[in-house]
């Protein structure tokens, strides 16, 4: 089905994670990490250009858009940036992703904590490891913290056996389903630069087609395969996926384009009312 002729600018729908209110398109935070997931150079291209006074422009632009949430990490970088939003008047929702990098799981989810967090969920590395290794039991401590918090928690995944053993062994607000899983996580949590990724679309069918069974809202991420794919022809994929309720995440590189936040907004909401969604 063809998404909708976009004549003006779209507002996203809001969701909930749990109890937390949340805009369907998402603010993702790759970008401000360096992470591109295509070349080194793209690596540094983004930090270079993604300054804190970038990024929190790039907050402004989410917010002129209507996205209320922005999914970022839980490390010094982002806990300041959302500091800085906030106490300059930017109203952003943080959902926290705790990152492997600045330690511990425990460690990862009292960041969040610290930074006044509304959610907090667990790498995607970091669980496709721990599901492929069996040490899952700090995963059950984490969650119980996050919980404790009263943030709602939720789990990310790479490839579908870890999203399964999450659904059936965890008691979770929301996930983080990748529509890829490009590299090896099983030998370690972190990304190996070494590695060739892989984007293949029998690993984005499997993903959806587990979307469909999971028990909590499902948030839908890496569906552009780090812009190897149409964006157009993307959101369309992901409103054919899409459940009521879901959200979906999307990182952004303003240097590449100004104006890509209301553009993919814009596409994502044509795709998804054209299928009454």
């Amino acid at each position: 089905m063809e998404a909708a002729v976009v004549s003006k600018d779209l507002k996203p729908a809001i969701v909930h994670l749990g109890a937390v209110p949340v805009s369907r398109f998402i603010l993702g935070g790759n970008p401000f990490s360096g992470f591109s997931h295509r070349t080194v150079e793209c690596d540094n291209e983004m930090v270079d250009w993604y300054t804190m006074e970038r990024v929190k422009e790039t907050y402004r632009l989410a917010q002129a858009a209507d996205v209320t949430a922005h999914l970022g990490r839980a490390d010094n970088f982002i806990l300041r940036a959302m500091r800085e939003h906030w106490n300059e008047g930017g109203r952003l929702t943080w959902i926290a992703q705790q990152c492997p990098e600045v330690g511990t799981l425990m460690h990862g989810v009292k960041n969040a904590i610290h930074g006044k967090a509304k959610c907090c969920f667990l790498h995607g590395g970091e669980m496709d490891q721990r599901v492929a290794t069996g040490e899952t039991r700090e995963v059950f401590d984490a969650i119980k913290a996050i919980r404790d918090a009263g943030m709602p928690a939720g789990v990310a995944g790479h490839n579908v056996r870890t999203i399964r053993w999450a659904a059936e062994n965890l008691e979770l607000d929301f996930f983080m389903t990748s529509y890829y899983n490009p590299s090896d996580r099983t030998r370690q949590a972190q990304r190996d630069y070494n590695d060739q990724e892989h984007y293949l679309e029998e690993d984005r069918e499997a993903m959806c087609s587990l979307i469909q069974k999971l028990p909590a809202p499902a948030i839908h991420y890496k569906v552009l395969a780090a812009a190897r794919n149409d964006p157009k022809a993307a959101f369309e994929y992901v409103a054919d996926a899409y459940r009521p309720g879901d959200a979906v995440c999307v990182g952004i590189f303003t240097k590449a384009n100004p104006k890509m936040i209301q553009q993919d907004v814009n596409l994502l909401e044509a795709a998804l009312r054209a299928r009454g969604k």
